[in-house]
């Protein structure tokens, strides 16, 4: 099976559902965000020096594969949509990074590779809780994902200040 299908020559792509849209649609516009998120995650995954923030990266990166597939699923139910329990996880794990790190006012971000990668990821997930508001306003979008973009960017942000922290790095503004 080839990748190159040639079915997208005319500017249209096909959803999971079968139906075909253009290539600018505001759905396959997140897709692409989602798809720039997921690689930036994984980059900064490569130079995280703890393994929980490399781990935590790889878990995003998977529940990003999730999202697409539901987004990409009008009218065809998905068979493993984000769960209360996504959610609840990430938050979760704000809290712990919190309790572990307090801050004590504002950061100035990118102090070591693996955080200055983490918060380039970050702002592509704010980039997709936008795409992801925006697309709510004219079609069904879960709660519970848009509820996890919502997070996401916190946990990044936390993530990042708990690569600079592991280093002494992290500098306030």
């Amino acid at each position: 099976m080839s990748i190159t299908t040639k079915t997208g020559d005319d500017g249209s792509t096909g959803l999971r559902s079968g139906e075909r849209v253009g290539k600018d649609d505001p759905r396959i516009e997140i897709l692409g965000e989602i798809d720039e998120l997921s690689s930036r995650l994984g980059l900064a995954r490569l130079a995280a020096k703890l393994p929980a923030t490399a781990q935590a990266l790889e878990d995003i990166q998977r529940v990003l594969l999730r999202m697409a597939g539901e987004l990409a699923s009008v009218g065809v139910p998905f068979k493993e949509p984000l769960q209360a329990r996504e959610e609840e996880r990430i938050s979760a794990d704000i809290g712990a990074l919190e309790a572990a790190i307090p801050l004590r006012g504002f950061v100035l971000p990118g102090r070591t590779e693996a955080s200055a990668r983490i918060d380039l990821a970050r702002s592509a997930a704010r980039r997709v809780e936008r795409r992801v508001v925006a697309l709510s306003r004219s079609a069904p979008v879960s709660e519970v994902l848009r509820r996890y973009l919502n997070r996401l960017s916190d946990y990044l942000f936390m993530l990042a200040r708990s690569e600079e922290a592991a280093e002494g790095k992290m500098e306030y503004a």
